[in-house]
C-alpha cells in the first residue's frame, strides 16, 4: 500500500513539474522559420564533389532518365521498402544500390510492433516470413541479478502483431526482390557519384555501374537513402553526427534465453549489453562500450576484455554461449550515431532513412521511423498526378518533415534518453535516476505499459514520454525522501531532476520543440498538394 501510495504522489508531481518544465522550455523557445539563412547554406554546400553541374560532358547518358518518376540512392530498408510502396502507386521507379548482394549487419535486425504495423500498412508483411524471423513479445530488463519482464501491449491488435527480429540481409532481399516484382521499378547495381544540379534543382544523379561504366539518370524527384554512411546528405541537411558509443557484436549458437521471445537489456558496466533472437538456433548480443575508442581486435585486446568486463555480468544462461562465441573470433563492431532530422528543402531532392536521421540503435526503433516516414511520404504523393513541378513540389513537401515528427521525435529522443540513464556513473545522482529507471518500470501497470508503448511504437506521442520519463526522476527523489529526508539525500534528489532536465531537454531542442508537440501550430503541417 506504502508502495502505491508513493506511486500515486510521484506520478501526480511529475505530472505538474514535467509540465511547469515543459512550459519554462516552451516560453524561453523562441521559434522562427531561418530559411534565407538555410538558403545561404545550401548554396555555400553545393561547392562540394557531391553535387554536379548538369553541364558536364563527355559521359554516357541514360536514355530511359525522361521516363522515369523517381530515382531512389540506396536499397536499404528505406530504399527497398519506399522503392516498392512508389511502384506499388504506378510510380516509374529506377533504385541504384551501390552492392545488391545480400548485406551483413549487426544493427537493424529488430523490429518492433509498431514497425511491423506500418509494413503491413506498406503491403510488405510477408518480408518477414521465410527467413527465420522471431517474433517478440517484450522485453526484460536486468540488474544486478534482479529480472523484470515488460510486455508489449498488445491486446488491441491482431494475434499476428508483434515484434520481429531477424537478419538484416534476410529482410533487406526480400523486399528488394518483392520491389523487383513490379515491372514500373528497376533495380540497379552501381555507385551515385553525385547529384546533378541546374539552377538550383536537383535533376537526378550520376553513377557508375557495376561494368564502370558513368551514366547519368533524370528524374522530377530523386530520394536519397544511402544510409548512415551517405555522402550525398551533406548539400541536403545539416549533418551533425554524434558517435556517443560502439557496438560489439557476437552471435551466440544453441542457447536459450532467459525470457523465451523476448529481447533482453542488461543494465551492465560501464553501459548496457543487448540479447535478442535472430533465428531459431540464433542470439544476437550487443555489447555498447562508450566513446569512440575500442579494445584493439587485432592483438586480443577485445577478447580480453568482453571475457574480463562483460562476460562476468552476462546472464548465467547464456555464458557458456557468450565466451564460446568470443573463441571463435567472429567479432564485428560498429559506432552508433546519432543525428537529428535538420533538412534543407531542396527542389528536386528529399532525403529518408539513416541518411537524414538517426538515433541510438538501443530500442531498435530505426526500422520504425524508416517504415513510418514512407507511410507519410507516400500519402502526400498519393493525390500527384505529376512531380515535374519542382518548386511546387519542394513547397509541398515541405509538410513531410512536420507530419513525420510525432513518431519520428519520440522515438529518436527515448533512444537518447534510456542510452543516457542505462549507462553506469560515478556521480551518485545519475546512478539513482538508472535504479529508478529500473524500478519504476517493475512497478506494473501504467508505469511499465505506458513506456514500452512508447519504445515499441505503438504509442508515440512526445508529451506521453516527457510525463513518464519526470515520473521516473520525481519517483527516484521520492526514493531518497523516504522513510527520512536529510540535507545530502535533498541535495541529491536536486541533481537527480537537474541532471534529468540536462539529458532530455537537449534533445527535444534538437528535434525541435514546435514541430514535436505542436505540429498543428506549423504552416505547413496544412499545405495542400500543387494544383497541377
Amino acid at each position: 500500500m506504502l508502495v502505491m501510495d508513493k506511486y500515486i504522489v510521484g506520478t501526480f508531481l511529475a505530472s505538474l513539474f514535467g509540465s511547469f518544465l515543459l512550459y519554462i522550455l516552451l516560453f524561453k523557445t523562441t521559434i522562427s522559420h531561418k530559411r534565407k539563412d538555410q538558403e545561404e547554406e545550401r548554396e555555400m554546400s553545393r561547392g562540394g564533389y557531391q553535387i554536379r553541374s548538369d553541364t558536364t560532358v563527355g559521359e554516357r547518358r541514360n536514355d530511359e532518365g525522361s521516363d522515369l518518376d523517381v530515382i531512389i540512392v540506396g536499397a536499404g530498408v528505406a530504399g527497398a521498402a519506399l522503392a516498392y510502396t512508389l511502384g506499388k502507386d504506378g510510380r516509374r521507379v529506377h533504385v541504384i544500390e551501390r552492392d545488391l548482394s545480400e548485406p551483413h549487419r549487426i544493427v537493424g535486425e529488430l523490429l518492433q510492433p509498431g514497425g511491423y504495423l506500418k509494413l503491413i500498412e506498406l503491403g510488405l508483411e510477408d518480408c518477414v516470413e521465410n527467413i527465420d524471423a522471431q517474433r517478440v513479445v517484450g522485453y526484460a530488463l536486468s540488474k544486478d541479478g534482479k529480472n523484470t519482464k515488460l510486455s508489449y501491449p498488445l491486446e488491441k491488435f491482431h494475434s499476428d502483431v508483434a515484434g520481429r527480429s531477424f537478419h538484416n540481409g534476410r529482410f533487406i532481399q526480400m523486399m528488394r526482390g518483392k520491389a523487383a516484382t513490379l515491372l514500373n521499378v528497376k533495380l540497379e547495381q552501381g555507385t551515385v557519384t553525385s547529384l546533378l544540379e541546374e539552377n538550383g534543382t536537383i535533376k537526378g544523379v550520376q553513377y557508375k555501374t557495376k561494368a564502370g561504366l558513368e551514366l547519368k539518370a533524370y528524374a522530377p524527384l530523386t530520394i536519397v537513402c544511402d544510409g548512415c554512411f551517405s555522402n550525398l546528405r551533406r548539400s541536403l541537411c545539416s549533418s551533425t553526427v554524434d558517435i556517443p558509443s560502439c557496438f560489439v557484436g557476437l552471435v551466440l549458437e544453441n542457447c536459450q534465453l532467459p525470457f523465451p521471445n523476448h529481447g533482453h537489456v542488461i543494465l551492465a558496466d560501464p553501459s548496457p549489453i543487448l540479447f535478442y533472437p535472430i533465428s531459431s538456433t540464433e542470439i544476437r548480443c550487443l555489447v555498447d562500450v562508450p566513446g569512440r575508442k575500442l579494445p584493439s581486435l587485432a592483438d586480443g585486446e577485445m577478447a580480453n576484455y568482453l571475457k574480463t568486463v562483460v562476460a562476468p555480468q552476462v546472464p548465467t544462461q547464456l555464458h557458456e554461449a557468450f565466451i564460446s562465441a568470443i573463441d571463435k573470433g567472429n567479432i564485428r563492431t560498429m559506432p552508433n550515431r546519432s543525428m537529428p532530422a535538420a533538412s534543407h528543402p531542396t527542389p528536386g531532392a528529399l532525403l529518408m532513412g539513416d541518411a537524414f536521421n538517426m538515433r541510438h540503435p538501443l530500442t531498435g526503433g530505426g526500422m520504425t521511423v524508416a517504415l513510418s516516414d514512407i507511410v507519410v511520404l507516400r500519402n502526400l504523393l498519393k493525390p500527384l498526378c505529376n512531380l515535374k513541378d519542382a518548386d511546387s513540389l519542394c513547397k509541398y513537401l515541405e509538410s513531410f518533415y512536420t507530419l513525420r515528427k510525432p513518431v519520428a521525435s519520440t522515438i529518436n529522443t527515448l533512444a537518447g534518453a534510456l542510452h543516457k540513464v542505462f549507462c553506469a556513473s560515478s556521480d551518485q545522482a545519475r546512478m539513482e535516476m538508472r535504479q529508478a529507471c529500473f524500478d519504476y518500470l517493475s512497478l506494473g501497470g501504467v508505469c511499465s505499459r505506458g513506456p514500452v508503448a512508447l519504445l515499441s511504437g505503438l504509442n508515440p506521442r512526445p508529451l506521453s514520454l516527457v510525463f513518464h520519463f519526470f515520473a521516473v526522476a520525481i519517483y527516484g527523489v521520492g526514493r531518497l525522501l523516504i522513510p527520512f529526508p536529510s540535507p545530502k539525500r535533498l541535495w541529491i534528489g536536486a541533481r537527480l531532476i537537474s541532471g534529468a532536465s540536462a539529458i532530455i531537454f537537449p534533445i527535444i531542442k534538437a528535434e525541435g520543440v514546435r514541430q514535436m508537440f505542436f505540429p498543428a501550430s506549423v504552416p505547413s503541417y496544412y499545405r495542400a498538394p500543387p494544383l497541377k
